[in-house]
């Protein structure tokens, strides 16, 4: 039965890890840059997720007929129905061409001392 080596596999592991050389900061960065890259990738794959959700959740629209959410545009997959745009436009809203709206803004004195507007 032979006996093993492990012993001289760890002593040659930490002599070169231990050494000043290039082959030791070589393997030092590389388990310092794997270790860095495991820490990090939880929280990058998460701020990841959180974006698509957020994207996903600006594409969902619910039908006003019988309340389904999905991404459709234009029809209801569940009841036929318009999912929006013009025609869905409820009557009495009142809907402005803001192209040729004026704002008109007027300057008010903002001292409380006065008691006249």
């Amino acid at each position: 039965m032979q006996r093993s080596n492990t012993w001289i596999w760890l002593l040659l592991v930490a002599v070169v890890l231990l050494a000043p050389g290039p082959a030791g900061r070589f393997l030092l960065d590389l388990v310092g840059g794997i270790t860095l890259a495991l820490l990090l990738l939880p929280l990058l794959l998460g701020a990841a997720g959180f974006v698509a959700w957020q994207v996903i959740q600006r594409r969902l629209r619910t039908c006003e007929t019988c309340g389904f959410t999905s991404m459709a545009t234009d029809q209801c997959p569940a009841c036929g129905s318009s999912l929006g745009g013009e025609s869905s436009a409820q009557p009495g809203t009142d809907q402005l061409d803001v192209s040729n709206v004026t704002i008109d803004v007027q300057v008010v004195d903002g001292d409380p001392t006065s008691s006249d507007p």
